[in-house]
């Protein structure tokens, strides 16, 4: 028995019982089945649930427009032309910087494409980006788009593999190869939490090494924010962009964010592609006078238009929650959510059933990717949709498990562990 884990349902039901947490999952709106009854849903690493307040959000806003028209940019209760600025400070703490390091705009790609702008600036023998090895296929799109827009040949983009025969990758071989290649490397970009394996990268460490040759170093936190600690402005990294949509709980296709560290963001300089929400707003409305762009320190000065209410209202009930619940408190309860989950494959699935995703807890967020050996995770993936319980699939034969600590119990990760293993028995 590990951490004091039993396969015993009873021990999930107690765990649940004393949690400090469980006050958090009443505040969403579960999915159920056909009957009414709650689904054990454990894909937030694709699309985080619903917070309750987010639909009363939506309504209070178009309640708004309704009401005052043009007037709700200044009047009621949550004024337009300031809306996002109350979402700045609680994004900072979820990736540890300051408020004018952060805003929320665009979605992740754009934000990349806007970042590279800036960020990616190729000069002689340097011009390389680095990237992980299966990054996710849209920042590779964006980062091959870029070279291909300034005539780059499409191996200026390096790549950092795993060692053969693992699916991992270690810090000292990403070091080494920054060692090794630094001086032609202009941007290190990477997936803080990779999609497929779940593995939490050692960003700090990665940074520094970066830094030390020279490179510019930015991350994608779409599987990070919500769901891990960041340290952003305390390791240097230069910038980092995230979509809200999975850890976040903002709902599909919402607003995603952006981070730029405040030496860059006081650096007003810095080419960049420039829109009237970006500007100076002492000059923001002189559109008679063709005023020139003239960016507002900070992150802020990366910004294109202006807010879309009814997208960022989701990401503002959801922040609430996460002003109520500390990354920390959250983060304690993941390890151990993961850890159960982990000790319940182990126990119940014998050889059948293959952790990709590292044991360590400083190196994983709260998904698992579970390779099904022998093959069938696809079908199984059905066969669990069909007891009540969502999760997702990744070639070749993975289910990714994501128990996230706002939501979901050790009761739900006890009936899916055991249900697996049930399946799997069956053929």
């Amino acid at each position: 028995m590990s951490a004091g884990f039993s396969a015993d349902e009873a021990w999930a039901r107690a765990e649940d019982a004393q949690d400090p947490l469980a006050w958090c999952r009443e505040a969403f709106a579960l999915p159920r089945d056909a009957a009414g009854a709650p689904l054990v849903y454990l894909c937030g690493n694709s699309l985080g649930l619903m917070p309750k307040a987010a639909a009363d959000r939506v309504r209070g806003e178009l309640e708004a427009w309704g009401r005052l028209g043009v007037e709700a940019h200044f009047e009621g209760a949550h004024p337009w032309y300031s809306y996002g600025a109350p979402l700045c400070e609680p994004l900072a703490r979820l990736v540890g910087a300051g408020p004018d390091e952060v805003v929320a705009m665009n979605s992740l790609t754009v934000n990349l494409h806007l970042m590279l702008v800036t960020f990616y600036r190729p000069e002689g023998a340097r011009r390389k980006i680095l990237l992980e090895e299966s990054a996710f296929p849209s920042d590779r799109y964006a980062l091959a788009s870029h070279l291909a827009a300034r005539g780059i040949p499409a191996e200026a983009l390096l790549v950092a593999r795993p060692r053969p025969g693992e699916c991992l990758l270690r810090s000292e071989d990403v070091e080494a190869l920054l060692a090794r290649e630094g001086r032609e490397i202009a941007l290190v970009w990477l997936g803080a939490v990779h999609y497929y394996t779940g593995q939490l990268l050692e960003l700090e460490r990665i940074t520094a090494a970066a830094r030390r040759a020279g490179c510019i170093v930015g991350f994608d936190l779409a599987h990070a924010i919500g769901n891990v600690p960041l340290a952003l402005h305390d390791w240097g990294v230069d910038f980092a962009v995230w979509c809200s949509y999975k850890y976040l709980n903002a709902g599909p296709g919402s607003v995603g964010g952006c981070y730029v560290h405040e030496r860059h963001g006081r650096d007003l300089a810095l080419p960049r592609f420039a829109g009237w929400w970006g500007n100076d707003p002492a000059t923001r409305f002189a559109m008679q006078s063709q005023a020139d762009f003239v960016p507002v320190p900070g992150m802020a000065g990366w910004q294109l238009s202006n807010p879309p209410i009814l997208a960022l209202a989701p990401l503002a009930a959801s922040l609430e929650l996460f002003q109520q619940a500390s990354i920390a408190e959250l983060r304690r309860k993941s390890e151990r959510l993961t850890g159960y989950l982990e000790f319940l494959l182990a126990a119940l699935g014998g050889d059948r059933l293959a952790v990709l995703t590292p044991s360590r807890p400083a190196e994983r967020g709260c998904q698992l990717s579970v390779l099904v050996r022998g093959g069938g995770a696809e079908a199984l993936i059905g066969r669990l949709r069909e007891r009540g319980i969502v999760t997702d699939y990744r070639e070749p034969d993975v289910i990714r498990v994501a128990p996230v600590p706002l939501y979901n119990t050790f009761q739900e990760v006890w009936r899916f562990g055991r249900t697996l293993v049930e399946l799997l028995a069956a053929g």
